[in-house]
């Protein structure tokens, strides 16, 4: 038992290391002997758990969806529509991708040209995007005459557009950000019965 969670706190190590060494220095210049070494495991280590950088890619992108789907479900609160979850949600994607480096390396991972795979994780977020809006549509929380599509298509642009800033201005993804954004969008896609309730700076007043 001991050995195997030795061998779990080595695997998450690894990966803590490589999303910080993809996050600095990008998947093309990031080698296996950095990340090894900012894990302070030897080579073999490495190798016993990851055959190659790219599989540490795939596990970093796959830690990182981990945490998109904690911060969607800590997002989504009893009674609320799914336009304030959306708010909300994307409220914590910018707090998760300003503090946590699994989830900012996850982002920076999907859209690296260099990796021969393209990663999954933005492709994810526009599907819960999607469903939110969907959903939103169907409980009559939409104007009338609002293409679904359309407002997806805004907001994943817009979030994505955060994220990739954010990577190097921390003030696209401050909470003030997040919150002009909403107040700006919210009035175009909310039904007039529902605006008023909506709380652009997040539920929780992140």
């Amino acid at each position: 038992m001991a050995k195997q969670e030795r061998a779990v706190r080595t695997r998450e190590s690894l990966i803590s290391s490589a999303a910080e060494i993809f996050d600095r220095e990008g998947f093309a210049v990031a080698s296996l002997s950095m990340i090894s070494t900012q894990a302070g495991v030897s080579s073999g280590a490495l190798h016993f758990h990851f055959a190659s950088k790219a599989a540490l890619a795939d596990a970093v992108e796959s830690a990182a969806l981990d945490r998109l789907r904690i911060i969607a479900g800590a997002a989504s609160r009893e009674g609320a529509g799914r336009l304030q979850y959306l708010v909300d949600v994307t409220h914590g994607l910018a707090l998760g991708l300003r503090g946590d480096v699994v989830l900012r390396a996850g982002f920076g991972l999907c859209g690296d040209t260099a990796r021969v795979t393209p990663g999954e994780l933005r492709e994810q977020w526009r599907r819960w995007v999607e469903e939110a809006v969907t959903e939103a549509e169907k409980t009559g929380e939409l104007r009338p005459g609002v293409v679904p599509e359309s407002a997806v298509t805004a907001v994943v642009a817009a979030t994505v557009g955060f994220e990739v800033l954010g990577s190097r201005e921390e003030v696209w993804l401050a909470p003030h950000t997040i919150t002009r954004f909403w107040e700006l969008l919210l009035p175009t896609l909310a039904a007039g019965d529902r605006l008023a309730a909506l709380e652009p700076e997040g539920s929780s007043g992140e």
